[in-house]
């Protein structure tokens, strides 16, 4: 067998980082390989690798953010992992380290690299994955340019030429991006968290592992994809509907701004028949019966372009008006999208027509299909079921008073700390951005004034605890309270990172705080995003008063176990 080598770069995250080294000395073990593993830690470095042991070659699995240019380790061929892979499964990383050597295409000179990056929401992992994989691609001398699809739209747009240069396309998005404009390129798919823990590593596993992205838009795993390819899988239902919640929240941002603005026009009775030929009445028209009347089908439509691509984009939006129009809401919408770009995506593969008519097939055929089988399922099957849910919920949440709404605040507070823009965070947010659908907006200012209390929470601590950051941390105390005014909780991560077992409980429990004061308060909020830039618009949050009590109360819990749970910084 090849000698393995293996060095984990812990950091400040010392426990993990034995574990990982154990899990792979065991899980090596078992399969009879020898390896010699370095663990880095804040405290030292643990069975340190000499020069003499990898001089006669082999391969260095990096784990987290390893130096590979290392003199140590030349010669070595570098496979990279994160400590979270590593413990999520250890097997698949040691089948990918121990796979047959493929060409090492990351130790050119000079790459030139071109990059997309995307997350739900546009706003925050969208720059920071861009950000970081700019700073590491200078790091390793590659040319890079990075197209951010954002929620103002693509920047920093790729031409042609900057495609047809490319020695390698980067796709870090948590969201469906279109892949027909890289065809025949090599192309690697990741999310975008890779790209901000540790984008020199990113960078190399697409210079060594992507894949030549077919004409049929379908990048083509082999064995060295393996890894990446079961991600991708584990992902996907997670990034339809996260593609279909992207596209539906403008709907949601411009109908509910326009509703507050109807309001404050014309009062909370502006929509009556007596108000008619208004300006509050039209605004209410256009925000309510026209953007809300939106939502279901956006986001149904886009789970299914996510599934299908364009095809599934008429099937998925019929599917919505259809559970609009039975009263299934966003539940049914979700349902709908799935049933739409599955079974699109179904026929598309299964369906042979002779090649004069495979031209009708995206136009006319996919989507007759799949509209088809959509809407008699939506109608006949499972319509009625989530309608009857939908329901259910509605009335639980209209009901909810005392205990029962300070344990849904607590819950959906806790959710929005707990990984800062991850799959929690995000479940808890779709969660709330759905029910706006159906005028239920209590959950939504719960979410909102969890999600700001993190940056809002480390930036006040900074201040009140100096001792306890690092210079730089306090340095970045006034963009960080700016992200958090933002409701930009991602602001939150580089403190998390640093310090997660303290960081992380503090700011879930803050969080929690602000939620469920704001569900007792019975605080309405009907905008999905902004922060408190959108309070001052009449009518958009009911119960001001206490709802920026639930925003500072949180804040000040969260900070007060900061100070006290985190060690004063040398």
């Amino acid at each position: 067998m090849s000698p393995l080598f293996a060095c984990v770069a812990a950091q400040d995250r010392t426990v993990a980082g034995v574990l990982a080294a154990e899990a792979l000395r065991l899980a090596a073990a078992k399969r009879q390989q020898a390896i010699d593993i370095e663990v880095n830690t804040a405290e030292g470095v643990l069975n340190p690798l000499t020069r003499t042991q990898t001089e006669a070659g082999g391969t260095l699995l990096a784990v987290g953010p390893v130096n590979a240019a290392d003199p140590r380790f030349a010669g070595l061929r570098v496979v990279s992992a994160s400590i979270e892979e590593v413990l999520a499964n250890v097997n698949t990383v040691l089948d990918h380290a121990l796979a047959p050597t493929p060409p090492d295409k990351s130790r050119s000179t000079t790459a030139r690299i071109v990059a997309v990056t995307s997350c739900p929401t546009g706003i925050a992992h969208t720059f920071m994955a861009a950000e970081a994989i700019e700073q590491a691609a200078k790091a390793l001398g590659h040319l890079v340019k990075v197209e951010t699809q954002g929620s103002v739209g693509s920047q920093n747009t790729l031409t042609d030429d900057d495609i047809a240069q490319a020695d390698v396309v980067l796709i870090s998005a948590d969201r469906q991006v279109d892949l027909s404009r890289f065809a025949g390129k090599r192309v690697l798919q990741a999310s975008t968290k890779p790209a901000i823990q540790d984008g020199q590593a990113l960078i190399r596993r697409a210079l060594a592992e992507a894949q030549v992205l077919s004409p049929a838009g379908d990048a083509s795993f082999e064995a060295s994809g393996k890894r990446e390819k079961a991600a991708v899988l584990r992902a996907g239902p997670y990034k339809h509907l996260m593609t279909g919640v992207s596209f539906m929240l403008p709907f949601i941002t411009a109908g509910g701004l326009l509703i507050a603005l109807s309001f404050a026009l014309g009062g909370i009775y502006v929509f009556k028949p007596e108000h008619a030929g208004t300006l509050g009445y039209e605004l209410f028209q256009i925000g309510a019966k026209a953007a809300f009347a939106l939502i279901v089908p956006a986001l149904s439509g886009y789970i299914a372009y996510s599934i299908a691509d364009r095809p599934g984009i008429a099937p998925g939006m019929i599917g919505g008006m259809i559970a609009s129009s039975i009263g299934a809401g966003f539940l049914g919408g979700i349902v709908s999208g799935f049933i739409a770009g599955y079974g699109t995506d179904w026929f598309n593969k299964h369906l042979k027509l002779n090649r004069h008519v495979e031209g009708l097939k995206p136009v006319l055929i996919l989507p007759l299909l799949g509209t088809l089988l959509t809407g008699l399922l939506m109608i006949y099957v499972v319509g009625t079921p989530v309608a009857h849910a939908l329901a259910w919920l509605t009335d639980w949440l209209k009901s909810m008073q005392g205990a029962s709404a300070i344990l849904l605040g607590l819950m959906l507070g806790a959710m929005m700390a707990f990984d800062m823009g991850g799959p929690v965070n995000k479940a808890a947010y779709t969660f709330a951005t759905g029910l706006l659908a159906s005028q239920i907006f209590t959950p939504m200012a719960a979410v909102m004034a969890a999600g700001m209390t993190p940056p809002l929470a480390l930036a006040l601590a900074t201040r009140v605890f100096p001792s306890r950051f690092t210079l730089d941390e306090r340095e970045a105390w006034g963009a960080t309270g700016l992200l958090g005014l933002s409701f930009i909780t991602e602001g939150a991560i580089p403190y998390a990172a640093r310090d997660p077992l303290r960081v992380i409980p503090a700011n879930m429990i803050g969080s929690a705080v602000a939620g469920a004061i704001s569900m007792v308060a019975a605080v309405q909020l009907r905008v999905p995003h902004g922060g408190v830039f959108v309070l001052p618009i009449p009518n958009a949050v009911s119960h001001l008063g206490m709802y920026v009590l639930a925003i500072v109360a949180g804040t000040v819990v969260s900070a007060v176990l900061l100070g006290l749970l985190k060690k004063p910084v040398a």
